[in-house]
């Protein structure tokens, strides 16, 4: 081929590709979030990446359609998923008849979403989540269950310094029907959930634009404004009004307090925010988001919350939901850029055997015991000199080198040497499973 004819390598904007070391690391990451979904006995499921487009179109809207990944296959209208969640709705309407509720199940897989591809945006990520879906109803303890799991799942991946933020989204929905300004709920929580951003002068002036009179605007960004322990915030709302929906989001606020207590979730990792709304109108209830207290320009890392109408669109069962969302593929981007990942090694292997003269036969039959006693390990056949293999055991920062000469077969001593104190010994097979371990 012609170097006229050689095309450049390169690969499309808004999709990660790690080289092996940080691939590790990610791996890692997704292993232990695995493992906190099992320990909380949750079950697997994977779903296809690709779906009717009537199904997984059911319940989007707005920007969601832009975005969304469409395409024909002779007389089929497909898309790629843009989330897990429509197709967790679609296989619980399926399958209703077949499991047992409440249902657990956690999934992580690759969704895509063909939006401008930006710093902290890709067009294929990884999601981790992890819903609980109920037959007719789902007790508030579900919710708590998931809010609970939150903070195990920083743990186990090391992330430090989380702040779980919850509300009731029933709360303003209530205040808004008290107040007289049902039609107008959607704009509001619209303007409420940008608070933080634009501040409270711009938000009350937009609702003063909507005919609010000041006094119900500025109730409605004092109420939005409030946040600390459970107690204290709702001692601060509880008797502001006896709407019916403003009342369940109480109770509903105060028993998902007690469960919290209850089941240890350290105080200093959450708090009760009601300006926490979350954009998807599918949220009835409950709501979090998780914040990095050390990085809150990391923005949210960990959402989720309460759907009462999961599967309105596939079936006339009722089957409430509360559910979590880790996007592993944001936050890793986030703690690569900011030099926040843990430290791991290059390699995988832990011990690189060397042959010298005419020993490959006996290596790899040491291989083969180390590997059968649980020790990653490789033979280098490699014809490079002996100071090139060791040069390279060193570059991807192999612990043990296990030289292998004429010598060595002959005495079944093998010289293995610590490549960090660099101190060698002469041991059998088994006295280096021993001491590697």
């Amino acid at each position: 081929m012609t170097q006229s004819n050689i095309i450049i390598p390169r690969k499309l904007s808004g999709f990660m590709e790690l080289p092996p070391h940080k691939q590790m690391i990610f791996d890692d990451m997704m292993d232990k979030i695995k493992e906190v979904f099992k320990k909380n006995a949750f079950l697997p499921l994977d779903t296809p990446v690709l779906e009717l487009s009537e199904i997984l179109l059911a319940k989007s809207g707005g920007d969601i359609d832009k975005e969304i990944y469409r395409f024909n296959k002779g007389d089929t209208d497909i898309c790629m998923r843009y989330d897990l969640t429509v197709p967790l709705a679609r296989f619980v309407a399926m399958e209703k008849d077949n499991l047992s509720f409440p249902f657990k199940r956690f999934q992580i897989g690759k969704v895509y979403r063909g939006e401008k591809a930006q710093k902290g945006r890709f067009r294929e990520f990884y999601q981790c989540d992890a819903d609980i879906i109920g037959m007719e109803q789902l007790p508030i303890p579900a919710d708590g269950e998931c809010i609970n799991m939150i903070s195990e799942i920083f743990k186990a991946i090391k992330v430090d310094n989380i702040l779980i933020q919850i509300s009731n989204r029933n709360i303003l929905f209530g205040l808004c029907q008290a107040l007289d300004l049902q039609e107008k709920t959607e704009d509001i929580l619209i303007l409420l959930d940008k608070m933080p951003k634009i501040g409270k002068e711009k938000v009350f002036a937009s609702l003063l634009d909507l005919q609010i009179s000041e006094d119900k605007a500025n109730m409605l960004i004092n109420v939005a404004g409030t946040k600390g322990t459970f107690e204290d915030v709702l001692a601060k709302v509880k008797d502001l009004c006896d709407n019916q929906t403003y009342t369940k989001g109480i109770q509903d606020l105060e028993s998902l307090g007690k469960y919290l207590q209850a089941c240890g979730l350290e105080k200093d990792r959450y708090i009760l925010d009601l300006g926490i709304i979350r954009g998807h109108n599918y949220y009835t209830g409950t709501v979090f988001e998780t914040i990095m207290t050390t990085h809150p320009e990391f923005g949210v890392i960990c959402a989720g919350g309460r759907y009462d109408n999961l599967t309105q669109y596939f079936s006339d069962k009722k089957m409430p939901g509360v559910g979590l969302s880790v996007g592993l593929t944001r936050l890793f981007d986030l703690l690569d850029k900011n030099n926040l990942l843990p430290e791991y090694p290059l390699s995988p292997v832990k011990v690189e055997i060397i042959p010298l003269g005419d020993t490959l036969e006996y290596c790899l039959q040491v291989e083969r015991f180390l590997k059968n006693n649980g020790i990653i390990c490789e033979t280098n056949w490699d014809e490079r000199s002996f100071k090139g293999k060791m040069k390279d055991a060193n570059k991807r920062q192999i612990p043990y080198v296990c030289v292998i000469g004429e010598s060595e077969v002959e005495s079944g001593k093998l010289a293995l040497k610590d490549m960090i104190s660099g101190t060698q010994q002469s041991l059998s097979k088994e006295e280096i499973v021993k001491l590697v371990k």
